[in-house]
């Protein structure tokens, strides 16, 4: 049985104790912890710069796993290098589809993972060309830019989809999903073939944080 990963996002935790909320993670089971940045522009929300990043960075060892829902990742991908960040993944939507390669290229070049993410309404198969130099896709089960969204059943397919072109050529990226990622939908990922599972609100609201990692884990 595969081994499964759970990547709390901070968005969801109570920002005036932000490291006693994310301290205690790893302990409790997390591997990854997730930041979802948001620039008021690609999605209508806005969240954090890299300067948060920075400030816990070093304080908390789990994978920095930074996802720039932003307009103009190229611009600020270096930032959240420099903040710490282990795995940086980018929207598809954000740029233009013959820069995408290059992008990819420069950001493994600076020495960290990266990883390429779509919205709901676009279809897979348009990150075909990429899932070989590829080390993590995200596929978003709801619409970025808001937490505590109903998860949305046709990510499933999308997760099959790149199980099955991961097993047919042997590709290592690995498959994230966020959005509605509960005790009830976690499972459903898991089948189709995710491997990260990025929860918010389920985690940081529960009074029982390790038995709310454990339940998505399916242990």
């Amino acid at each position: 049985m595969k081994e499964i990963f759970i990547a709390p996002s901070i968005l969801s935790a109570d920002f005036s104790s932000l490291y006693d909320e994310i301290k205690f993670l790893k302990d409790d089971g997390a591997t990854y912890l997730h930041f979802d940045v948001m620039d008021g522009h690609f999605v209508n929300n806005i969240s954090f710069g890299s300067y948060v990043l920075s400030c816990i960075s070093k304080k908390v060892d789990l994978i920095k796993d930074v996802h720039l829902m932003i307009t103009d990742p190229e611009k600020y991908y270096l930032d959240f290098v420099k903040a710490g960040a282990d795995l940086i993944t980018f929207h598809y939507e954000a740029i233009k589809e013959n820069e995408i390669e290059r992008l990819i290229k420069k950001i493994k070049e600076s020495n960290v993972r990266v990883g390429i993410s779509i919205k709901p309404n676009t279809d897979v198969k348009k990150l075909d060309p990429y899932l070989s130099i590829l080390d993590l896709i995200l596929i978003m089960s709801v619409e970025p830019g808001f937490g505590g969204q109903k998860f949305m059943e046709n990510s499933l397919n999308k997760i099959e989809y790149l199980e099955n072109k991961r097993k047919e050529n042997n590709f290592l990226y690995k498959i994230e999903v966020d959005g509605g990622i509960n005790d009830l939908t976690a499972p459903l990922v898991i089948k189709s073939g995710a491997d990260i599972l990025v929860s918010g609100s389920y985690i940081f609201k529960s009074k029982d944080r390790k038995n709310a990692i454990k339940l998505l884990k399916g242990e």
